[in-house]
């Protein structure tokens, strides 16, 4: 806590033997950004609601480990607390149930009276292409890097793959021969589908390796994230590999930000700016970024320039404590005891 003293203010008072103890509050600045983060998300609970039942949508049984969501949750935008704030709420809709293995899962238990309209047949609508969604001709966006070229016979080939039946990813696909090149756009659509579905169309690729049978895959389905390189770009950054849809960036900035990414980039502003140097008692304001480890990092760009850099799991953590503590004066012993689970050691 004290590595962030803009966030969290330390005063001192006495205890019951006289003794001075340190206490902690928010700061006004952490206090107005939880506010606006408790605002972002009370105003997406509907397009939360919605990613949930999409993605269980997505799989055969419209069921999925707890374990699996929870893997999925921060590239999906939920709140830590989704089953509370979001799944609880609508129990007509998701139920609880447990799995041969003991497991929790989350099952949906009312399916909508249509099936939902991938991201692919939004856009073409959009584009005034509603007969080609209902003959099923959609063809992917693609966008190979500079300098990257395809000799004729491959783009021969993706021509015609292209000019293939675009399967629903909501749509029953057990018909489908797994060895045939139909069956390959139709695993193209789903994770391009996934990944649409998620705030930064991107997700770590151990994210999807437990999703081969809820959705209905073949063995080695991840090798279209390679076979199609104009559609998703395989990030190798800090050494975890990062599956992105190649469409959604514009360069190394997302073309349609999601204000959930906005609140998490504050955050991130926040922590960077206030980091104390512990060895100097001063703020470290103009470093590249506060490094405690390279896998799952995130980084950002705040709004005077500097950037940022932090595990995944530290800025989670610092943000569900921030709203764990935001009206509360909180001793260090009742911290600890209170929210050890949101601690980083």
């Amino acid at each position: 806590m004290r590595r962030y003293p803009n966030i969290f203010s330390e005063f001192h008072l006495h205890d019951t033997g006289g003794t001075l103890v340190p206490w902690f509050r928010l700061s006004p600045h952490a206090i107005e950004l939880h506010q606006e983060s408790m605002a972002v998300f009370h105003q997406n609970q509907t397009d939360f609601l919605d990613r949930i039942t999409k993605l269980l949508l997505l799989t055969q049984n419209t069921i999925l480990p707890l374990q699996t969501i929870d893997q999925l949750k921060w590239n999906l935008g939920l709140p830590h607390d989704y089953l509370d704030s979001i799944v609880t709420r609508h129990q007509n809709i998701f139920s609880l149930v447990s799995l041969p293995d003991s497991r929790l899962a989350l099952k949906l238990i009312s399916k909508p009276d249509t099936l939902p309209l991938s991201n692919l047949q939004k856009n073409a609508i959009l584009q005034k292409r509603e007969d080609d969604v209902r003959n099923n001709k959609l063809s992917f966006k693609i966008g190979f890097p500079r300098g990257f070229g395809l000799n004729k016979k491959s783009i021969k080939w993706l021509d015609e793959w292209q000019k293939l039946p675009y399967t629903s990813p909501y749509s029953d696909s057990s018909y489908l021969d797994p060895r045939t090149d139909v069956s390959e756009k139709r695993i193209v659509g789903v994770f391009h589908e996934l990944l649409n579905l998620t705030i930064e169309k991107k997700t770590d690729r151990k994210n999807v390796s437990n999703l081969r049978k809820p959705l209905n895959l073949p063995q080695k389905f991840t090798k279209v994230f390679e076979r199609h390189p104009g559609i998703f770009y395989i990030s190798k950054k800090n050494n975890t590999q990062t599956i992105v849809l190649r469409e959604a960036y514009d360069g190394d900035r997302i073309v349609e930000k999601h204000p959930v990414s906005e609140i998490r980039n504050r955050f991130g502003c926040l922590m960077k700016e206030g980091f104390l140097d512990k060895s100097r008692g001063l703020y470290k304001r103009k470093e590249i970024g506060v490094r405690l480890g390279e896998e799952d990092e995130l980084d950002g760009v705040c709004e005077n320039g500097f950037k940022w850099v932090l595990q995944r799991n530290l800025l989670w953590n610092c943000s569900v404590t921030i709203n764990s503590v935001a009206n509360e004066l909180v001793t260090i012993s009742y911290f600890r005891s209170k929210f050890a689970t949101y601690l980083i050691p």
